[in-house]
């Protein structure tokens, strides 16, 4: 009878790693960010919420100021998704331009660099160079990928992620009432960081979520109370980075 016992916990905790996607397709995506100083591997690894995000990676000093971008899905990176918008609230079934600040605000406006409208959510004309997007990944990745930093001061590397028309209780339909970049998000989007140091290449680095963005991408504030999300904090299971002696 102990046997029994015995085994069962082990069943269950392998029914969760499955579930949680550890075991599931992976894939490789690199990028080539310019003056490539310092090589980086980052991991992703699905939650159970996971459907499609989008995402941007990036780099900052320790006093928040903006290094570079390392990565960020396509659709966003030029501002052109699957659906294109015919007018506010309305779709057409083809791809095309579409302004939702909301997408990646906190990324955005570090980033700093304002389109012909006004918003820093890229456009064509502001779009992220091509060696730093791919398209949206369908499940678990892995980055290889670059810095310039080449400095012996410790630094971070953030991650902000967003899926869209991601209610809960809290954020539905009805907070902002009539608010169009709102309701093509809905929960925010969460950001994650960790601080690494350069003397230990090959260390493995957890990221963790620090706040979540401004829910219409009126700014690129970031709010530190997550108890208002639910299936935000379920996109990514666990998010590791290394940092590897660059070839």
């Amino acid at each position: 009878m102990k046997k029994y016992l015995l085994l069962i916990p082990f069943f269950l905790a392998a029914a969760c790693v499955s579930q949680r996607g550890v075991d599931s397709e992976s894939i490789t995506i690199r990028t080539s960010p310019r003056n490539p100083e310092r090589a980086i591997e980052f991991t992703f690894l699905k939650g159970e919420a996971f459907n499609h995000p989008s995402f941007a990676i990036w780099t900052e000093d320790l006093e928040g100021n903006y290094i570079e971008t390392l990565y960020v899905t396509s659709y966003v990176s030029r501002g052109k998704f699957a659906h294109g918008e015919i007018e506010p609230g309305r779709w057409k079934n083809e791809s095309g331009e579409v302004r939702r600040p909301a997408t990646l605000p906190y990324w955005s406006h570090k980033r700093g660099i304002r389109a012909p409208d006004g918003l820093f959510i890229p456009s064509p004309e502001t779009a992220v160079p091509d060696a730093l997007t791919s398209a949206t990944p369908l499940s678990n990745f892995t980055l290889h990928t670059a810095t310039s930093y080449s400095g012996d001061k410790k630094f971070r590397i953030l991650l902000e992620i967003n899926q869209a028309w991601d209610s809960n209780r809290y954020w539905n339909n009805n907070k902002f009432p009539g608010n169009n970049n709102y309701f093509g998000s809905l929960q925010p989007a969460l950001v994650y960081a960790v601080t690494v140091d350069p003397a230990e290449k090959g260390k493995e680095y957890h990221l963790n979520p620090i706040g979540h963005s401004h829910p219409t991408g009126d700014n690129g504030e970031l709010f530190t109370d997550l108890t208002t999300l639910t299936t935000a904090k379920d996109i990514a299971w666990k998010i590791i980075v290394r940092l590897k002696n660059y070839n």
